[in-house]
């Protein structure tokens, strides 16, 4: 049996998938054989949620919300399940070939909407 192929690195404004991250992106694609990317949200809070994302920019897996090194999120986490407003950077990791340029747009405006953030 070959490896899988490690996750392929994000071009969307210098975010990239930090070490810690990698492993989580690569089991949500490798469960998730529709994805093109993985929707990464970094919350002020230290927490992260993700999700694939297929072609269309439709969700391709179920969200997963953790923190590194804990075995629980926060406790506003828990309270507000990882709200929007407190997403502090929010990129695709896209897959190994990665959609056109034109097509990554297009799912970055459906999965974040057009407000960006920093």
């Amino acid at each position: 049996m070959s490896k899988a192929n490690p996750p392929a690195k994000t071009k969307n404004k210098g975010l990239s998938a930090e070490k810690s991250e990698e492993a989580m992106i690569g089991g949500i694609i490798e469960g998730s054989p529709e994805a093109v990317g993985v929707a990464v949200l970094r919350l002020a809070c230290g927490c992260r949620k993700m999700a694939a994302v297929d072609k269309e920019g439709e969700p391709a897996s179920k969200v997963v919300i953790y923190r590194d090194n804990a075995l629980n999120v926060c406790d506003q986490c828990q309270e507000d399940n990882g709200a929007f407003i407190r997403v502090k950077e929010s990129f695709i990791h896209w897959t190994d070939p990665a959609p056109p340029e034109e097509q990554q747009k297009k799912i970055r405006a459906k999965v974040f909407g057009t407000v960006t953030t920093h």
